[in-house]
């Protein structure tokens, strides 16, 4: 059954009476509801703020890691652990082949339903989830295969067994490595983008976000509580933050904007993960054109936060 925020009430409404006509085999009615059903979905996507773009990118109906991998790959075969502790099933990773294109997958997994939300710690890494990456993106390299990273997290997970384990020095190694990785690497937050357990998979040749996505240094609820003492101050902390992809492109620290369907990827996710696939294609090629796209990497990065003074 389709969950609907509050700004999509009407649209729920202007539904059900489309499946009650369809119900009556009244043809006139579903064409008359269905040409204002479409008004009305125009009318809200294209006036969307940053708070109900921030609740898009957590719609628990949102395609996941798993649900793109299903529809992108094909011959996929998952691979599990990090050969040091244990496997974390908040990152999922896969060998198989885009279209013709053989390519690593890595992906943050928040996963469906209260026991497997449980299972994939609701899409917060712990360190061994990140050395599992790690490990994946150094095969993926030795093989000469490209990397697609699909990044969907609150954040890596802040528990103390976690910092025992090195939570920081995960986060922080993947970025040394994953700059210096020679094969082309593609990152996409496809959801929710939160801090450092968004950027350990963030560092690539290319970083673009969905749509209706975010990429943010806190949550806005944490922004709130430590500015204003005031969690419940999300709306404003959400637009002072500039999380959505428009304004991080203005930025500069983003590279695309991915198109999503006109009423959301929650509503059309084969849409969005054709999206997706055509993205990564096209960059992929793109990355390969550039015959030191290593250094071209580097600069990108090393351009992050820089500005001029008058």
């Amino acid at each position: 059954m389709a969950t609907y925020l509050d700004f999509e009430q009407r649209l729920k409404s202007l539904q059900e009476d489309i499946e009650s006509a369809s119900m009556r085999n009244d043809e006139v009615a579903m064409q008359i509801l269905q040409k204002e059903l479409d008004e009305e979905i125009s009318k809200i996507y294209s006036n969307l703020n940053d708070y109900q773009r921030l609740l898009l990118a957590r719609h628990p109906d949102r395609p996941y890691a798993l649900d793109y991998i299903e529809i992108l790959m094909r011959d996929s075969y998952e691979i599990f652990g990090d050969r040091h502790f244990r496997d974390d099933k908040a990152i999922v990773c896969f060998l198989g082949k885009i279209e013709n294109q053989k390519v690593m997958v890595i992906g943050e997994e928040k996963g469906r339903g209260t026991k497997n939300k449980i299972i994939r710690n609701f899409g917060m890494p712990n360190p061994e989830g990140y050395r599992k990456a790690l490990r994946v993106a150094k095969m993926a390299e030795k093989f000469d295969i490209p990397i697609l990273m699909l990044i969907d997290t609150a954040g890596a997970y802040p528990g103390l067994g976690a910092e025992e384990r090195g939570q920081s020095e995960a986060i922080a190694k993947n970025l040394q490595e994953f700059a210096s990785l020679n094969v082309p690497t593609i990152s996409i937050v496809i959801g929710e983008g939160g801090s450092g357990g968004a950027l350990a998979i963030g560092v690539a040749d290319k970083l673009a976000m969905m749509e209706h996505s975010i990429f943010s240094v806190i949550s806005p609820e944490g922004c709130a509580a430590i500015l204003w003492n005031d969690p419940t101050k999300i709306e404003a902390a959400t637009k002072a933050m500039k999380i959505t992809p428009h304004e991080l492109k203005k930025a500069n620290l983003i590279d695309d904007i991915i198109e999503e369907p006109l009423n959301g990827a929650h509503r059309n996710k084969n849409e969005a993960a054709k999206n997706i696939k055509k993205y990564f294609l096209e960059s992929l090629e793109c990355i390969r054109s550039d015959s030191n796209f290593l250094k071209t990497r580097y600069e990108k990065l090393m351009n992050y936060g820089s500005f001029r003074s008058r």
